[in-house]
């Protein structure tokens, strides 16, 4: 029996031709970002500040999908460093389609133990990163037909988190910011949309989970919050940023998605499990 090697296939999937922007794409929701909309024709361009990282997710990608992946090293809180990966992304791929700002950190600690410097470290990563990354992107997101926005924000943009003061007024303003971008822009042919991911086995919830003193015990505590029992996972956030990123959304701007298997449905929970969804974990 002769196998045929498998090749990479040129110019299929629902962004076949059209270019995204990906901030945080060297883990978590943001890798799993880049890969499945890769896999769907994009060109993705890996901005982070783990070039080598980022390198490696890039190669995999132009290995096996029909897109095209470019890896940049970019500080986001860096106006000069958003800028001129932007540059280098319309450079190499001709046009911008898609901005995904999914950059972020947490800072654990209560507000008065805060430093300037590290508040202004996570409002720059998190917030002051996705106006620059407009900024700079709009006047090629004007140019194409449909020009796609996908920020993300957090359950943490409706809820407080104990111990995470900054990190939830970020969240927060990145809705808004979501709501402002979609009224203002519209008339360009720009749609911009949040994603509000709960639970999610990232390393940022495990930097979370880390510093407490038993952080499987603690993450065992949170899911029994959540109906589904479950963390998501990576891919399920990253499907829900698709789905903003093409026109099986059209005619959605300005709103929030949220993912969290259940946490914010009830003010209190208890799940006493197993569920169904627990039976592969």
């Amino acid at each position: 029996m002769i196998t045929k090697k498998k090749t990479k296939q040129e110019g299929t999937g629902r962004l076949a031709g059209r270019v995204a922007w990906i901030s945080g794409a060297t883990s978590g929701i943001g890798e799993a970002a880049a890969e499945l909309l890769a896999r769907e024709g994009a060109k993705v361009v890996l901005v982070g500040r783990r070039l080598e990282l980022g390198q490696s997710i890039a190669d995999r990608i132009n290995g096996t999908s029909p897109g095209a992946a470019l890896a940049l090293a970019c500080d986001v809180s860096l106006e000069s460093d958003v800028k001129r990966s932007i540059a280098a992304t319309v450079k190499s791929f001709g046009r911008l389609d898609i901005l995904v700002n999914n950059a972020g950190m947490v800072e654990i600690g209560d507000l008065h133990t805060y430093t300037e410097a590290q508040w202004d470290r996570v409002m720059g990563v998190n917030v002051k990163s996705m106006f620059f990354a407009f900024k700079h992107a709009f006047p090629h997101l004007r140019k194409v037909k449909r020009g796609y926005v996908v920020n993300v924000g957090s359950i943490s943009s409706f809820v407080g988190q104990a111990r995470t003061p900054v990190y939830t007024t970020t969240k927060h303003a990145i809705l808004g910011l979501t709501r402002s971008i979609a009224l203002d822009y519209a008339a360009h042919g720009v749609r911009c949309n949040c994603v509000c991911p709960g639970i999610t086995d990232t390393p940022m919830l495990w930097e979370h989970l880390n510093a407490r003193p038993d952080p499987q015990a603690a993450l065992a505590e949170r899911l029994r919050r959540v109906p589904m029992g479950v963390p998501l996972s990576p891919l399920d956030v990253a499907k829900s940023i698709l789905y903003f990123s093409c026109e099986d959304s059209a005619g959605v701007t300005g709103t929030s998605l949220t993912i969290d298997c259940g946490y914010l449905t009830a003010a209190e929970w208890q799940c006493t499990g197993p569920t169904f969804f627990q039976e592969n974990v």
